[in-house]
Formats: C-alpha cells, sequence, structure tokens
C-alpha cells in the first residue's frame, strides 16, 4: 500500500521548512555517496542500443516490405523514438556530460534529428517547468490549454479548455494520441520565438529529420500502408510519453502564488515516484524516480534508485511526505483527479 500523506489540488500547503537547510544535508549525503559523479560506461551502452535499435527499424521498414506487419513494426519504432526522447531529456539535463556544449550538441542530435522535435524549445518549457513545478501559474505543464489540473483553472476556463474539461478524464488517452504532431508542431513554431537560440541550426535538423521520415516510409510502403505506417507510429509515441510523463505530477499537489515552500519541499511534494524494479526504470527511462529527478536534475539515471532510498529516509526523518506508488495506481489516481477537477464545469460552480 501506498504511504499517501499528500494533498491534492485545492489543498492547503503544508508547512515549510528552513530555505535550503534540508536540501543542503540532503546533498551532502548524495554527494558522499557519489551518487552525483558521471556514468560514462552506462551511456555509453545506453546510447549504442538506442542507437542500434533506431537504425534496425529503419532497416527492418525495408527488409519486410509491402505487408501490413509494418504497422507491428511501427509499434517497435514508437517505443524506439521514446527512447530517444529520454535519452535527449537526460543530455538536456547535462547527466551523460557535464559541460554544455556536448550536452547541447548531443541533445540536438537526439531530438532534432532522430525525433524531429526542437530541443531548444523543449528546454525552455522544461526548465520552467523544473523551477516550479504544478504552479497553476508558472508551471507549462499544467497550463490549462485544452485540460485544466485545479478547481481554479476550471472556474476559469473558457472555450475547448471548457468544453474539454467536462470529460477530460475520458478524452486524456485519445488527446494523447495527438501528441506526437502536437510536439512537431510546437517544434517548428517556436523557431520564430526570440528565446529560441539557434533557429537557424533546429530548423535545419527538424527538416533533415522530417524528410528522411517521410521519404523513408513513402519510399519503402505504398501510399496506404505509408499513411497507415505514420499514423499508428506517431499516435503511439504520444501514447507512449504520456504514459512516461504524466504519473511525474498529474494529481499531485497543485502549487498557488500564496503557497510559500522551500525549494525541498516544493520539489517533493509536486512529484510522484511510480515502483516497478527494472522493467519500470526501463520503460520510463528513470523518470519513475520523479522526486529525486527533480531535487537533483543532473544526478545520471542509474544512481536514481539508490538517491531515492536515501530521500526516502531522509524525508522520513523530517517529516516531510513522501509518496510513491505502483504504475496502475498512479494512473488511476491521474483519472481521479482529471475528473474530480472537471467538477466546477459540469455542475456549473
Amino acid at each position: 500500500m501506498p504511504t499517501q500523506t499528500v494533498t491534492t489540488a485545492d489543498a492547503p500547503a503544508p508547512p515549510a521548512g528552513p530555505a535550503g537547510s534540508d536540501f543542503a544535508r540532503l546533498s551532502r549525503r548524495m554527494a558522499a555517496e557519489g551518487l552525483l559523479d558521471r556514468r560514462p560506461g552506462y551511456y555509453a551502452v545506453r546510447m549504442a542500443l538506442v542507437l542500434a535499435a533506431f537504425l534496425g527499424g529503419w532497416y527492418a521498414l525495408f527488409a519486410l516490405g509491402d505487408t501490413w506487419w509494418q504497422l507491428g513494426l511501427a509499434v517497435a519504432m514508437s517505443v524506439v523514438f521514446a527512447q530517444v526522447a529520454l535519452l535527449s531529456h537526460d543530455l538536456a539535463h547535462r547527466q551523460v556530460f557535464s559541460k554544455r556544449l556536448p550536452s547541447e550538441i548531443g541533445g540536438r542530435i537526439a531530438a532534432n534529428l532522430l525525433m524531429g522535435m526542437s530541443y531548444g524549445w523543449w528546454m525552455n518549457k522544461h526548465t520552467r517547468h523544473h523551477a516550479n513545478p504544478n504552479h497553476e501559474e508558472r508551471d507549462p505543464d499544467v497550463s490549462p490549454d485544452l485540460l485544466v489540473w485545479s478547481k481554479k483553472q476550471a472556474r476559469q476556463a473558457s472555450g475547448l479548455a471548457r468544453f474539454i474539461g467536462r470529460r477530460q478524464a475520458f478524452l486524456f488517452v485519445p488527446l494523447l494520441l495527438l501528441e506526437g504532431l502536437n510536439l512537431s508542431y510546437n517544434s517548428f513554431r517556436a523557431l520564430r520565438s526570440p528565446t529560441m537560440k539557434r533557429p537557424v541550426l533546429e530548423g535545419a535538423l527538424l527538416v533533415v529529420h522530417f524528410v528522411a521520415y517521410f521519404g523513408l516510409v513513402f519510399a519503402a510502403l505504398p501510399t496506404g500502408k505509408a499513411v497507415a505506417f505514420l499514423a499508428v507510429h506517431q499516435a503511439l509515441l504520444g501514447v507512449y510519453l504520456g504514459a512516461v510523463f504524466a504519473p511525474n505530477h498529474k494529481g499531485m499537489l497543485m502549487v498557488t502564488p500564496e503557497m510559500k515552500l522551500d525549494f525541498l519541499r516544493r520539489q517533493v511534494l509536486t512529484s510522484r515516484n511510480v515502483r516497478g524494479g527494472v522493467v519500470i526504470d526501463s520503460v520510463m527511462g528513470g523518470l519513475n524516480y520523479q522526486v529525486e529527478h527533480h531535487l537533483f536534475p543532473n544526478m545520471p539515471t542509474p544512481a536514481l534508485g539508490r538517491a531515492a532510498r536515501i530521500t526516502r529516509e531522509f524525508c522520513a526523518e523530517e517529516g516531510i511526505p513522501y509518496y510513491e506508488v505502483g504504475l496502475l495506481r498512479s494512473y488511476r489516481e491521474i483519472f481521479a483527479h482529471l475528473h474530480r477537477t472537471g467538477e466546477p464545469i459540469r455542475f456549473g460552480e
């Protein structure tokens, strides 16, 4: 059974501790265990495996030829692309390289060139999320664009968000089917943003990716099967990424401007860990240790399991709620939260 002492969307925040002091003591424990040290061997193997799967998938596309079995390959390639995304995530957080330049080069190759998602756009968005997770006004991941994540957002919703918010728990998975297209759309749209540091480079890499992506699929398959391949691949890529990222914070404490939380509590109380062992660790790319990832974003993935045990013990000592559940339980909580936060729209509050 999970240890659930964390409140969610509309409850008051727990009292904050002395700013910085608790986190500093936890950081010293992590450093003493060597958990912040780089793991070049691990990432060399992981990169090699992901690249081999990526290239092998495109080889299989031509090897299989004109057959509907290609849709099975589309399913497999959605997993491969998601693993590329997870690897680009680690590169962006400097978990692989300590220096900025190799991290950016690796990140743009993985995100823009291999996956077709803008590294710069995602970095800007993800950095703001890490600074203020689940903050109603500052976290772009809980902005009420289509879904509402708190009852306050529901009461203020209008247009499409209000229409979807009525049944958002039932529409969540169908909307994820479009997430792959959404990532591509936002990646190209962000090229015109003043915050984009290398728009020409990023745009060129994106164009190369999509020319090669569509070119290979339509060269290997007749039009009907090619369109079906692309539809299955993009739809399941969106579902996979949503299934990995949604359990991290959705349904956890929503932070409002009046809440005063120090860094440690802000990250712990808004994050959910997912248990499951080696399989879940691999499928989720280590993001199932979301509490530790938010506390130490540059901690290499293989160190997160040990870090979780230390953090759990530390939080118990300090009386800080620490939350972890199984994967299926996390999804049930997400759907329940979405249904609950849509109540003001359904009942006209």
